[in-house]
């Protein structure tokens, strides 16, 4: 399906993955919304938004302009969060949480590229307190993921340092390739959603995964391949090589508050009903 194992006189090859709907089953920052809540950082009226947000998310995500607002919303609710807390949230909960809304097709084609000697990169708008623990499950070789500033009391300050979304997830692809000598013609890239449309377009090999209408469209328009993923399970039942410790997963771009993301999405879930009602 993905061809011969690479020839190691050729330049490097990488696959990148978005995580949410492409690699797992829920958006991977709202799954924590209930363990934010009994750790303290969110109160019950969040946790309920937080509920409905993923509803919407699951329905049919948010397109560019939700996106940016949730942008421009997001320090509020994670200023002043504690990030060594949000960490240890994350990891006292990810294989309860995590583990059992992983796609088998998605952990079959990781498998299979790193079969074929291709790096496997995680490209995910949400955090990497959320992100990067999910690439070391998988057994991703580098994360690319949002960066919050995070102050001298290891606080979040609320500012958003770098947003790995739309655009420049693209970049922080082409730059990966730049110092990791990856031949973008020959590299792979997966996502659900229509924002994602210049990553894919960076690459030989795009596919759209679960894809929204807006990508749907766009896939059928440039004969890319469209992937069904629907089935959810443990990686300790599909792949027994994941369950062990796997490999250190190495952070193209660092952190930035699971709550970040959380809070755009709540966000949103407050605009819509708003709108609804």
């Amino acid at each position: 399906m993905l061809g011969l194992v690479e020839n190691h006189s050729l330049p490097r090859t990488a696959a990148f993955f978005d995580l949410d709907k492409t690699v797992i089953a829920k958006s991977s920052t709202l799954t924590f919304s209930k363990s934010f809540y009994q750790g303290g950082l969110i109160n019950r009226r969040a946790v309920l938004r937080t509920a409905y947000a993923q509803f919407v998310f699951m329905a049919g995500g948010a397109d560019h302009d939700q996106m940016e607002r949730m942008r421009a919303y997001l320090s509020a609710l994670c200023r002043g969060w504690n990030v060594q807390q949000v960490k240890e949230i994350v990891a006292e909960t990810l294989h309860d949480l995590i583990d059992p809304i992983i796609y088998d097709e998605a952990a079959s084609l990781i498998e299979e590229h790193h079969s074929a000697g291709r790096d496997v990169v995680i490209v995910s708008t949400s955090g990497a307190e959320v992100v990067e623990p999910i690439g070391e499950l998988l057994g991703a070789d580098r994360v690319v993921a949002t960066r919050m500033v995070v102050g001298e009391d290891g606080c979040f300050t609320g500012e958003v340092e770098y947003y790995a979304y739309g655009p420049t997830k693209a970049e922080a692809v082409k730059e990966l390739a730049t110092s990791e000598g990856y031949d973008l013609a020959r590299c792979y890239a997966y996502s659900d959603s229509a924002t994602d449309v210049p990553m894919l377009e960076a690459v030989g090999h795009p596919n759209a995964v679960n894809p929204d209408r807006a990508l749907r469209r766009e896939a059928l328009a440039r004969s890319w391949p469209i992937l069904d993923f629907h089935r959810p399970v443990r990686l300790k039942q599909r792949l027994p090589a994941l369950s062990v410790p796997p490999r250190p997963a190495l952070v193209a771009a660092a952190a930035i508050g699971a709550a970040a993301a959380t809070a755009g999405l709540v966000w949103y879930a407050s605009k819509r009903r708003t709108t609804v009602v």
